[in-house]
């Protein structure tokens, strides 16, 4: 009486088998040709092709190397920063016993930190997104369309999100005089180089010419950010920690992160396909560079502002609104998976992150909503 079940089971598992050994040997056909046309060539041909295939072992194996380190990674690296050591907020005079020592002004934690952000991006670290085996993908597909070797690259896009915002808010508001003072010109080259293309390598095919790889672009950004630190060390620059100059800072943030929780959750409605989403990944780790760099960024406005915060009693809610940040950080997934939120078997990592992300955004709302009293 189980022999029709058994026999329908076993039919099932039979075509399930036929169709694995199709895919394995529709895959590996090209390299089986391949390989037969190579047994076959002189010796001249097979060491010029054998040659060609070594160095093409040799790029891609270095390609993945670096897709897979992650030097300098660190969410809690901003500790090594001790700004909880800083009496004065970013501008304010450094007492000084010798009256006729020159002037000294305390530095910004927030450009500290930005160049620091870049440094491990393109210094400690390959930029992913220039390089050109990157940029060949897969075969033709694009890396970000499949679920390999794309991670590094959308988390250094999304720290990279939080850095260009910081340089176009450090040259708008708080590195001017209630913007009547002109602007800084480092700070306006670093703005200005910070938007450069994140994907520019030594030759443009589109259009075709020759470019300054992006790295380049973002180290000069490191050095006008510091040369501005250094002018404001010495009292030549201003940085203007007013209460009001934070809150547009706060909402300039809120609306980044609006934006991403916007792009998680159209992603986990209309694509939730568990394991099996290829531009899963990509949405995640983008979202978890921009917490990364926020993280980072808004712990040194606390030392920037302190005097704000101080005033409007907000030390409370701004240690609890980086908790939130931090504690998405936490959330590492090997694989990311975008399953349905209903779901039992497959978990669902971009609903998971929108909801700390939206958390941490709420906590800034409330600080924007205290600061506009």
């Amino acid at each position: 009486m189980l022999d029709p079940i058994i026999q329908f089971i076993q039919g099932i598992f039979s075509a399930i088998g036929r169709g694995v050994g199709m895919v394995i040997a529709w895959i590996l056909y090209p390299f089986l040709s391949a390989s037969r046309w190579y047994a076959s060539r002189g010796m001249i041909l097979k060491a010029i092709v054998g040659l060609f295939l070594l160095l093409l072992v040799g790029i891609y194996g270095h390609f993945i190397w670096e897709t897979q380190a992650w030097t300098g990674f660190n969410p809690d690296f901003v500790n090594d920063y001790k700004f909880g050591d800083r009496k004065l907020a970013a501008g304010a005079d450094v007492p000084n016993a010798d009256a006729a020592a020159p002037k000294k002004c305390q530095t910004s934690a927030i450009v500290d930190v930005a160049a620091g952000l870049i440094d491990m991006e393109v210094n400690q670290n390959s930029w992913i997104s220039s390089m050109p085996t990157y940029k060949a993908g897969l075969f033709g597909l694009d890396w970000d369309s499949t679920p390999f070797l794309d991670n590094k690259a959308s988390f250094q896009r999304g720290v990279n999100q939080t850095v260009r915002r910081t340089t176009i808010e450090l040259v708008d508001t708080l590195a001017r005089v209630r913007a009547t003072s002109g602007v800084n010109r480092n700070l306006q080259d670093a703005r200005q180089n910070m938007q450069y293309n994140e994907e520019s390598w030594y030759i443009s095919f589109s259009p075709f010419g020759f470019r300054t790889p992006t790295p380049a672009i973002y180290r000069q950004a490191i050095t006008e950010l510091r040369d501005f630190n250094k002018e404001l060390g010495d009292c030549q620059v201003t940085f203007d920690g007013r209460a009001d100059n934070l809150l547009q800072f706060l909402d300039r943030i809120s609306n980044d992160l609006g934006n991403t929780s916007a792009m998680l959750k159209e992603r986990s409605e209309k694509y939730n396909a568990g394991w099996f989403d290829t531009r899963a990944d990509d949405r995640f780790w983008f979202a978890y560079g921009q917490m990364y760099g926020y993280y980072a960024i808004l712990t040194a406005a606390r030392s920037d502002f302190a005097p704000v915060i101080a005033e409007k009693n907000l030390g409370q809610l701004w240690q609890q609104m980086l908790g939130r940040f931090r504690a998405a950080l936490n959330i590492q997934p090997a694989i990311i998976s975008n399953g349905r939120e209903d779901g039992w078997i497959m978990p669902t990592h971009l609903a998971t992150q929108g909801f700390y992300l939206l958390n941490a955004r709420n906590n800034l709302v409330d600080i924007r909503d205290v600061l506009d009293r």
